[in-house]
Formats: C-alpha cells, structure tokens, sequence
C-alpha cells in the first residue's frame, strides 16, 4: 500500500443557530434527525469492540496546528452543499472538525473505552451548559467571571477563566449532574468502573485545569487558528459551540470503541450508514496510522475503509510528525486525502 491512511483526531459537525431544534439541521438523505436514547446505545454497542491498549489516556489533543487544514477541508468536501457523515478519533478535535463541516452525524472511534466515557461527559456537559462560558465553567469546575457573553471573542473568553479558582463545591455538584444526565435521564446502562472512571476523567480537568496536558495546554488549542489567522475551535463562536451542542442533545455524536485495524467497528458503521443513506464527508484519522503499520493492521484497516459510503469529496484528515517537538504536539503537520483514490490500493 503505497499511500498510508493516517488516523487522528478528525470530528466536526459545525455552525448552526440554536440548540439542536431538528428541523434546522439540513441532513443526507435517510439519516435520522435525532436518536433515541435506546438507539444511540444500541449503535454504540452494536459497533463496539473490546477495550484496547494505547500508551497514554489523552484527554487533551496534542495537535497545536490542525486547524490549518481547515479552509482546504472545506473546498474539497463542498462545505454547504452536501452534509455528510463525520467520522474522527481521539478527544476534543473532532468538535472543531464538526463545527466547522456541519455534518448531520458524527462518529468518533477510539481503540480506548476511556475515550468513549471521555465522549460521554462531553455529551453531559454540553447538554447542561447553556453557551460557551457556561460550558468552560461545567467543564473546569470554576465560577464564571462577568463580562462574557455571545459576543466576546474565544481569547477574551479564556483570559476571563484564567484568574477563576477551581471550586470542590461546583466539582461534585457538577459530577452528580453528569451522572444524572447520563445513567437518570438518558438510562444509559453503564457499569459501576464506568461511573468510576469518567469521576477520575472529570476530576483531571478540575485539578489541572488548562494544563490538563503540559502543552498544548487546554487555552491554546481552543485560541489556535488557522494559517490566515481565523479562530476556528468549537469555541471560537456562539453559532459553533451550539452546532455540537446540537448534535450532542439529539444523540448524534457517537463514541464507539474500536480498534481502526479491527473487523467490526468500521465495517459496522459502513452498514449502519449504507442502510440510512448516509455518506462519509470526512475521517479525522489523527497519527493512528503509524500505530497500524506497527501492529501489521494497516491493509485491515484501508479495507474496512472500502466498505464506507464514500464518494468523490470524502476526504481523510491525518497528523504526522515532523521530526522536532513531537512530545509536545507543535512538530505535528496536518494533511488531507481523498479517501476513494486511496481505498483503490487495497481492495482484495
């Protein structure tokens, strides 16, 4: 296989008014406008493969540049004309994928089932905030300044959270909501370790706060932007932060487990999509490729690629390293793929 598929952090479903009225949302044909709460743990456990090994929890990306694929993404995938189907891994990337591409679903697929209850506070989150500030407040268990409302940039938004001290008090009253939200209202099935370990995932970002990672820290990434200097993070605007929102309060973005070189996940979603008409406009693969060369699953893995809804525009968002600063996200280098003319390659 002379072209490899690069996985990564690929997630973005994009700019919408409002908070996830259904009827606002242009969708591919036959793709439900939301999920049931029984259907959205189906399909999570129906795709779903056992929980594997990676070296690190990465909560945070370590991508400090992804953005800057971002204006070429759109030209090729017809940003406007085609909603599609997101496909990505990893954490938070994937909501600036998905709030810039707008897609009618997103998909996120992680070898490890910590990156799935990471997803699933995510959801909660989300659903709970009412804009932005209110979600960076959930999000790191801090108070909210003043001063911020839809109008203020993602810089001043930061700048405000960073003098705000951690509270125990807004921490466990907001971990009990997190687990209402998830196990009370959406009767979500998970077992006791599963509880335990989003209390651990949620308590990392209460304690570190932005440093959550070393670098890039949690400010960083959202107040990146691409080559032109647009702010594009998820919350760069009112408009992207209420897309995910969105999609997220009808069960429309869905973690799955699952190893990329493995024989269900991907070839499950491939059906379920193929079944309700859906397309894939894009797949965040992040620096997952490397990992599949390594263990001898990349041709698997461009295979199970093959049996998705693809067409002409379907495009693959990969990271590679470029030799310096690798440990700490700033040597990575973004990239794009047509996904059709590398899945030629493979086929049997």
């Amino acid at each position: 296989m002379r072209r490899r598929l690069v996985i990564g952090a690929f997630t973005i479903v994009g700019l919408l008014l409002g908070q996830g009225d259904a009827s606002l949302v242009t969708r591919a044909a036959g793709l439900p406008a939301n999920l049931t709460d029984r259907e959205f743990w189906q399909l999570i456990s129906s795709a779903s493969e056992p929980d594997g090994y990676f070296r690190s929890p990465n909560l945070t990306s370590n991508e400090l540049h992804f953005q800057y694929v971002i204006p070429e993404l759109l030209r090729r995938t017809g940003h406007g004309h085609r909603p599609g189907v997101y496909l990505g891994v990893g954490p938070e990337q994937n909501f600036t994928y998905i709030s810039v591409l707008r897609p009618s679903m997103a998909i996120i697929i992680d070898i490890r089932r910590g990156n799935l209850l990471l997803q699933l506070m995510y959801k909660a989150l989300f659903e709970m905030a009412t804009d932005r500030a209110d979600f960076v407040s959930l999000l790191f268990s801090r108070a909210r300044p003043g001063g911020l409302d839809a109008h203020s940039t993602v810089t001043e938004l930061f700048s405000k959270f960073t003098a705000a001290q951690p509270s125990q008090q807004l921490f466990a009253q907001n971990l009990k909501a997190i687990n209402e939200r998830l196990r009370l209202i959406h009767l979500l099935p998970l077992a006791a370790a599963d509880v335990e370990a989003i209390a651990r995932i949620y308590e990392a970002f209460y304690a570190n706060g932005f440093t959550i990672r070393y670098s890039p820290t949690y400010d960083e990434l959202m107040t990146a932007t691409d080559e032109a200097g647009v702010h594009r993070s998820y919350l760069s605007s009112e408009s992207d932060f209420a897309f995910v929102k969105g999609l997220e309060t009808r069960n429309l973005i869905i973690p799955v487990v699952g190893d990329f070189g493995g024989p269900l996940a991907i070839r499950h979603i491939g059906a379920y999509l193929h079944d309700h008409g859906g397309t894939v406009s894009a797949f965040y693969l992040s620096n997952v490729e490397q990992y599949l060369d390594q263990d001898g699953k990349a041709l698997a893995f461009c295979r199970s690629v093959g049996t998705l809804p693809l067409d002409s525009t379907s495009t693959f968002i990969r990271s590679s390293s470029r030799g310096f600063g690798y440990s700490y996200g700033r040597g990575f280098e973004s990239s794009l793929g047509n996904i059709q003319d590398e899945v030629k390659e493979c086929h049997p």
